[in-house]
């Protein structure tokens, strides 16, 4: 995939999407992405540093949504400069793609809004990368008609789907590992969302809950599938995360997982 200043990629491993869930603040994002350049460049692990500059899905009224949309995606596009990687961030509503698409490389459709017609064209339109979320009500069959949605607008749009586990009951998710070569039979490359997919969503506190510890679970598993490429969310201090604390990996344990994962995509190579 043809993706701007992503390294790496005749390394034979996996590609890495990774960062906080929302730019929380410019030393914070600059520090992460630091340490995520550093681990990937010694692991030669092609990688995209993510971030949401706004967190439009959220249960409650008073929860973060981000600290301003202009304000977040230059700190977005100063990680870019700064460290000569590819940025990610999603957006929420059609109008929006042209913005985002002035600060960051991709541009990714949140699982919820995967079947918009007018966010997967808006995302074509400006020629940038399109990472699109299967829907939590979505089997990975069906996400062929969202890749065709883009490439109906721009037929050499790069396309790539992740998946982030499916609605399990109320309050929980379910990984089903075939949507990964289902997925891969649309002709794109596919992405595991590690973190999302151990989400606990609908918590009657109205904060969404998560099962961190089987971060590392999902990840080997995805790449044993043959996935290529990972999602992962991280953070310093999860618990002092301002969105998705409940389900990100502490960015001091990112390094052990990833080596080990490198090991895997090598075993089955």
């Amino acid at each position: 995939m043809n993706i701007p200043k992503l390294k790496h990629s005749g390394s034979g491993n996996f590609f890495l999407i990774a960062g906080p869930c929302a730019i929380e603040n410019r030393p914070m994002a600059l520090d992460i992405a630091a340490k995520l350049v550093d681990i990937t460049n010694r692991l030669e692990i092609p990688f995209l540093f993510k971030g949401s500059y706004r967190k439009a899905n959220r249960t409650k009224l008073n929860s973060f949504t981000g600290i301003g949309d202009v304000a977040a995606l230059e700190i977005l596009k100063e990680v870019g400069e700064t460290f000569d990687v590819p940025t990610v961030t999603d957006f929420h509503e059609s109008h929006e793609a042209a913005m985002a698409a002035h600060y960051v490389d991709v541009l990714q459709i949140p699982a919820f809004l995967c079947r918009q017609t007018d966010m997967l064209t808006a995302a074509a339109e400006t020629g940038k990368v399109v990472n699109i979320k299967k829907g939590q009500f979505m089997s990975g069959d069906s996400m062929a008609f969202a890749v065709e949605k883009v490439k109906s607008v721009n037929p050499d749009a790069a396309v790539f789907l992740t998946d982030r586990g499916n609605s399990f009951g109320y309050g929980d998710l379910i990984v089903d590992y075939r949507n990964l070569p289902v997925m891969q039979a649309h002709g794109v490359p596919v992405v595991m969302d590690c973190t999302h997919s151990l989400q606990q969503p609908n918590q009657s506190s109205g904060v969404t809950g998560g099962k961190p510890a089987l971060i590392a679970t999902i990840a080997k598993a995805a790449i044993a599938v043959g996935a290529d490429g990972l999602f992962i969310e991280t953070h310093p201090n999860p618990s002092e995360a301002k969105s998705d604390g409940a389900n990100m990996l502490p960015l001091n344990q990112l390094e052990e997982l990833l080596a080990k994962l490198v090991r895997i995509r090598k075993a089955i190579s």
